[in-house]
């Protein structure tokens, strides 16, 4: 879309992100140039003008914005994230070298304020969180080379068996022992958290009944995986307390076993805690009713990156019964059968071996064909990495996403909350989104994208689970 002065003025006086790169903005009163995304105060709409480039607004006198800093955004290069950044690899390195959250402001450089909301912005965690995670993923790692659990615990950096323990059943579901045996039989069963959403969590996974890669039938989710290459069949039997999972199909082994977890833990979202989000919402009546009747709500999650992306894309600008048709002809085609009439998830090679025809003849379009197969030949060649992506800042996944051919804003916030678990995405430009906000603000017209992207603001750092509990409102009665 050619943008016009009149839309690139309501972007840069909204503050729009997704705008920048696209124009830059010259304040004649101040002799700068700015991103449309930069905090400061704005000027009259008189004294701005807008250039394509960095060098046109030089040509014009101007300077660069010293609070947007725009050449680091065109240089690619971002103080804050880089301290992220450099400070999230010590705590890889060493998790123990850091005892608390004080620590990491000690040794960041900056005050406390201000490295909570580098964290929130690139990561969307708060340091104290980001700890947690990391020491938590080190002891998982210590425990699968043979530690004892006294000594995973220490070496991560935990200074009590009993913070270790509540830790790690949090973010796993399974106590560091239960963790270690993983194995020894086909089984295991998760702890669900108090309040844990099992029957939204069903309707989730179960929303098509005629799905090959996954099925509901009462409290049971039967799901297709692939453990180090071998079809599998994943059970999953909710509890009032508990989920009792059970793998078929392969011989336990620890490799395979931990990795069955893995997907486990990820579809229940067990890591997804919504409490910090249930109190900013009960803080003020307006917003404590977007909760009613939903508390503990968690937003599902897919078994791995590439089959949300693979769906994100099939999903695209269709209805939602015609985008589980062409899942079922990815799953046809290229789905291995695990038993019990289910397929497991098409691998990426797999996708990469398809020719456009194969598609477009099971009515994908030309172009959704495309940018399926180019995708996943992408993948598969190691020129796109999403088994990385867990640990990479929101910020720069999201950059490296938007540069995929068939991914746009909406499309990458929606991966990137479903596929990856940031927890601040908002997928500006639905339609779903929109109708629930029209509705729960009783607004007398459909947002959209840009007054979307402001309404939601009010929400951060919660916007997926803010975005997910607005979907799910427009099941309640009016």
């Amino acid at each position: 879309m050619t943008l016009t002065h009149e839309h690139m003025m309501t972007r840069f006086y909204n503050r729009d992100r997704e705008s920048d790169g696209q124009f830059i903005t010259g304040v004649l009163t101040t002799g700068i140039y700015c991103l449309p995304s930069c905090p400061a105060r704005k000027p009259l709409p008189e004294n701005v003008r807008f250039f394509d480039t960095q060098s046109e607004a030089r040509s014009a006198g101007l300077r660069p914005c010293r609070r947007c800093r725009p050449d680091h955004f065109y240089d690619r290069y971002d103080p804050g994230l880089h301290l992220v950044q450099t400070l999230s690899a010590d705590v890889r390195r060493d998790p123990a070298r850091f005892a608390d959250a004080a620590s990491l402001v000690a040794a960041s450089g900056v005050g406390a304020t201000r490295l909570n909301a580098l964290f929130r912005e690139h990561l969307h965690l708060t340091p104290a969180a980001f700890l947690a995670r990391e020491r938590v993923d080190a002891a998982r790692a210590a425990l699968a080379d043979g530690a004892s659990v006294s000594d995973a615990a220490f070496r991560s950096g935990f200074e009590s068996l009993s913070t270790f323990h509540a830790n790690f059943r949090r973010e796993t579901g399974l106590t560091p022992g239960e963790f270690r045996a993983l194995g020894s039989s086909n089984a295991f069963t998760l702890a669900l958290p108090p309040g844990y959403p099992a029957d939204t969590m069903l309707r989730a996974h179960g929303r098509d009944p005629a799905s090959l890669l996954e099925r509901v039938h009462g409290r049971e989710l039967v799901k297709g995986i692939t453990l180090a290459g071998a079809p599998a069949r994943l059970h999953v039997v909710f509890g009032d307390d508990a989920a009792q999972c059970r793998v078929e199909g392969v011989a336990p082994d620890p490799p395979r076993m931990r990795m069955a977890h893995a997907i486990a833990a990820r579809l229940l979202n067990l890591t997804g805690d919504p409490s910090a989000f249930e109190r900013r919402m009960d803080a003020d009546p307006a917003t404590a009713a977007l909760i009613a009747g939903r508390r503990g709500l968690r937003i599902p999650r897919t078994a791995d990156a590439w089959e949300c992306l693979l769906w994100t894309i099939v999903g695209q600008q269709v209805n939602l019964t015609f985008a589980y048709a062409l899942r079922t002809v990815v799953a046809e085609l290229c789905g291995v059968p695990v038993g019990g009439g289910l397929r497991a998830h098409p691998t990426p090679e797999a996708v990469a071996a398809l020719d456009y025809g194969d598609l477009t003849g099971r009515r994908f379009s030309r172009r959704k064909a495309e940018y399926v197969i180019d995708t996943a030949r992408r993948i598969a060649a190691g020129e796109l990495r999403l088994d990385v992506s867990d640990k990479e800042p929101a910020t720069t996944l999201q950059r490296r996403l938007l540069e995929v051919r068939g991914l746009g804003p909406w499309s990458v916030h929606y991966l990137m909350m479903r596929g990856f678990g940031f927890a601040d995405c908002v997928p500006v430009g639905d339609s779903g989104l929109s109708a629930a906000l029209t509705r729960f603000l009783a607004l007398d017209h459909r947002p959209a994208a840009a007054e979307q992207d402001v309404l939601m603001r009010p929400f951060a750092p919660h916007r997926s689970l803010a975005t997910y509990h607005l979907w799910a409102s427009l099941g309640d009665p009016q």
